[in-house]
């Protein structure tokens, strides 16, 4: 991997936010910008060692922010890359706008294709996915940008099954599926619809499927994550913290508009933002699994 010379900005900012926070951001904590320069960051994704790996979209890169604190380009060309996620034996699986499919990448940036059409059809333009504790993948498949005509019979979210031998439709009800994120117990599923504005949650099936839908936050926009405690982490105009009953327990400030967002650093107490040309930081209390 080649090391990216870049000029970083370090600098603290105070968490704005409710009363609660001082339960969730470690003592004096900030937020930090720890690296910018970039076209439009996404898909925050940690390996078992706490090291983070983001992706520039307009720029078609995936990078790799070390726990030593060093930038790299991962992959050089990632078929502009968004929503990722890291499986059993540090496996990146990666969702790519430009191809239509969902593919893999082992520690050593080999990338093999896992799904890339649904009956005959690719797909539209996958934007985030989670791995489930049995190894199978959902997956949302959106439609973004003016001149991309819908090649799917509408914007859904998918699952792959463990063995990567089949993909099958989970929703058909949602307007524009954006971000998502499951419990590690395997049980319980949050889906944002962008275009809806709203989060939902789902019960998790033994065959994968989705039940129970229910509204869950009537804010929801972009990517997510969940802390240990089961707290849920949304992406709008800031960061905010819903308890898994989906009360606001706090907001987190950010100078840029967030995009995604996930735990790492070696203790995984690290709250990583990816937020328009800039990726930030800050110290949490809780952590993420």
């Amino acid at each position: 991997m080649k090391h990216l010379i870049f000029s970083f900005v370090f600098f603290s900012l105070a968490v704005l936010s409710v009363s609660a926070n001082d339960v969730i951001v470690a003592p004096d904590a900030a937020v930090e910008k720890i690296a910018d320069g970039f076209g439009f960051t996404e898909g925050p994704a940690v390996d078992s060692a706490g090291n983070l790996f983001f992706v520039d979209d307009p720029n078609s890169k995936i990078h790799k922010w070390s726990v030593d604190k060093k930038l790299s380009v991962f992959v050089e060309e990632s078929e502009h890359a968004n929503g990722m996620y890291f499986g059993k034996d540090d496996i990146l699986y990666v969702c790519e706008g430009g191809t239509g499919c969902v593919v893999a990448y082992d520690k050593n940036a080999k990338r093999t294709v896992i799904a890339s059409q649904y009956e005959g059809k690719r797909f539209n333009k996958p934007n985030d996915l989670w791995v489930d504790p049995k190894g199978g993948i959902y997956f949302t498949d959106p439609v973004y940008g003016k001149d991309f005509k819908v090649v799917q019979d509408g914007e859904h979210v998918y699952y792959i099954s463990p063995d990567i031998k089949s993909v099958k439709q989970v929703t058909n009800d949602l307007l524009r599926p954006n971000g998502l994120v499951g419990t590690p117990d395997g049980k319980t599923l949050y889906i944002t619809d962008e275009k809806g504005r709203k989060v939902w949650k789902y019960d998790i099936q033994p065959d994968a499927s989705i039940t129970n839908k229910t509204l869950f936050y009537e804010n929801g926009i972009d990517g997510m994550t969940i802390d240990k405690n089961g707290n849920v982490y949304i992406t709008v105009t800031e960061v905010i913290v819903l308890n898994p009953a989906g009360k606001e327990i706090a907001r987190i400030k950010v100078p840029e508009t967030p995009s995604n967002v996930c735990f790492g650093g070696k203790d995984k107490k690290t709250l990583y933002i990816t937020a328009r040309k800039s990726v930030y930081q800050v110290k949490t209390n809780i952590g993420g699994n």
